[in-house]
């Protein structure tokens, strides 16, 4: 991981796409791929209204290692990522993924790897408001 700048953030705060595009850029990078996760209006036929992201108390270091194994383990130049916890509502970007190397082929890759490995291992659970006043736990 020589040389590979690495964040990773949980927040109650609205991510900022720029904000990570800008740590991740660099000189050398060929390609910068992004991925963001929004809340959508419908889960499993139902209409959403809002939700609300719990995190583990070991949350953020799991997050913190997830992102520097990534950078390990994938030819990258830069790896950040970032989830919300708290109250969102449908339109938020909830998880945000940014990653940069010197071709687009390993960027695509480090950001897949990215968000998939975040979703197994990040213990951080949602609890979705449907419109019909009925709720459900996601992820425990």
């Amino acid at each position: 991981m020589a040389n590979v700048a690495v964040f990773a953030q949980l927040t109650l705060e609205a991510l900022d796409a720029d904000w990570q595009r800008n740590f991740v850029a660099c000189a050398a990078a060929g390609a910068v791929v992004s991925f963001t996760g929004v809340v959508r209006d419908h889960d499993g036929g139902r209409s959403v209204a809002s939700l609300r992201y719990e995190a583990h108390p070991g949350a953020a270091r799991a997050l913190d290692l997830v992102a520097e194994q990534l950078a390990g383990a994938h030819d990258v130049q830069a790896v950040a990522v970032a989830h919300r916890v708290g109250e969102l509502i449908v339109g938020d970007v909830a998880l945000l993924c940014t990653v940069s190397a010197l071709h687009r082929a390993a960027a695509f890759a480090a950001c897949e790897a990215l968000v998939d490995t975040v979703k197994q291992r990040v213990p951080i659970w949602k609890n979705q408001r449907f419109t019909d006043g009925t709720a459900e736990w996601v992820g425990l």
